[in-house]
């Protein structure tokens, strides 16, 4: 059943009509925790809405992962919805980090629906401009910072994402989705755990209560 409340939070400003045929033509699914939902050369069937969970949105490069930005409760994947616009075939991968819920609405029926309710346009809108940060931020945090900002960045992000304190993640996870080896993540954790920034446990990483853990 479609979370009616996430439906009027997104989509009421679009009017009674168009929410009944939401209703009609979109499906809930949940997808388990690093599933991949759709992989770079496959077709888009679905343009997908987050309700709960996480979703990571990356390229793959000699076997290392890019991350482009996260989809996150109330979001859509930007990169499926701009295919729509060419052949509808996918330039990303997407996995689900945690158990997700997501609502999953027809290429097919989004066409219609810019054409009979152009007012949609604005959700999309709204995605661009957070996307377009979100890459932005990625680019800075690769040019301008060193690898031990990078990795604490992450781990935060992680956390702030999941709401996991201590996060449950392996170096070699670390490593592959910022694009360097697992030696040297593991070097830099240490570094960053003697200096207080993190600790690290059996459970996972941890960013300490008292620790401000959006990205800087």
């Amino acid at each position: 059943m479609i979370n009616n409340q996430f439906i009027l939070n997104k989509f009421g400003f679009l009017g009674e009509n168009f929410l009944n045929e939401l209703h009609a033509n979109a499906v809930v699914t949940d997808i388990k925790a690093k599933t991949e939902i759709i992989r770079e050369g496959q077709k888009n069937k679905y343009v997908p809405f987050l309700i709960k969970g996480s979703i990571k949105v990356f390229t793959l490069n000699d076997g290392r992962e890019l991350i482009y930005y996260y989809i996150k409760p109330n979001d859509s994947c930007l990169m499926t919805f701009s295919s729509i616009f060419t052949d509808c075939t996918s330039r990303v991968y997407a996995v689900a980090e945690e158990e997700s819920e997501v609502i999953l609405v027809p290429v097919s029926v989004i066409h219609e629906w810019l054409i009979r309710f152009p007012e949609i346009n604005r959700v999309f809108y709204h995605e661009y401009d957070k996307r377009f940060s979100d890459v932005m931020n990625m680019v800075n945090d690769a040019v301008f910072h060193r690898l031990d900002k990078r990795v604490l960045n992450y781990i935060r992000q992680q956390i702030s994402a999941t709401g996991n304190n201590p996060l449950k993640i392996t170096h070699r996870e670390i490593a592959s989705n910022l694009g360097t080896s697992r030696e040297v993540v593991s070097r830099v954790l240490k570094k960053i755990e003697n200096e207080g920034e993190i600790i690290q446990t059996k459970e996972g990483i941890k960013i300490p209560v008292n620790e401000n853990v959006r990205p800087v």
